[in-house]
C-alpha cells in the first residue's frame, strides 16, 4: 500500500502547482476546511466543487445489543457527517464496469 499524503506534504504540492507560498496554500486549505465546517453546521450541507459534499444526517433512536454480554441496548438519536463523493471523482478512482 502506498504511503498516505500527509497535511504538510499537501500543503508543499499545492504551493508548487499553484505558485503559490507554502504559508498562503496553508491559508487557502485552512480557511477552505474552516468554510465547509461552518457551512455544514449552519446548512446541514456544504459542497466542495469536484470532490463531493459533506452532509449532516440525523440518525434515529434505535435499539441495539451490547455484544459482550448480549443486553438489549437503546442508541440514543444523533446527529452524524456524512461526505458523499461526486460521481465524477468515483468514477476517475474506481471506473465504473462495462456491461
Amino acid at each position: 500500500m502506498a504511503a498516505k499524503m500527509t497535511q504538510s506534504q499537501f500543503i508543499k504540492a499545492l504551493a508548487a502547482k499553484t505558485g503559490v507560498s507554502a504559508k498562503a496554500a496553508k491559508a487557502f486549505v485552512t480557511e477552505y476546511a474552516n468554510m465547509s465546517i461552518a457551512e455544514t453546521k449552519k446548512s446541514g450541507v456544504s459542497v466542495l466543487p469536484g470532490i463531493g459534499r459533506l452532509v449532516r444526517v440525523d440518525r434515529k433512536a434505535r435499539m441495539g445489543r451490547n455484544p459482550a454480554t448480549g443486553e438489549t441496548i437503546k442508541i440514543p438519536a444523533k446527529k452524524v457527517v456524512k461526505f458523499r463523493v461526486a460521481k465524477a471523482v468515483k468514477d476517475a478512482i474506481v471506473p465504473p464496469k462495462k456491461k
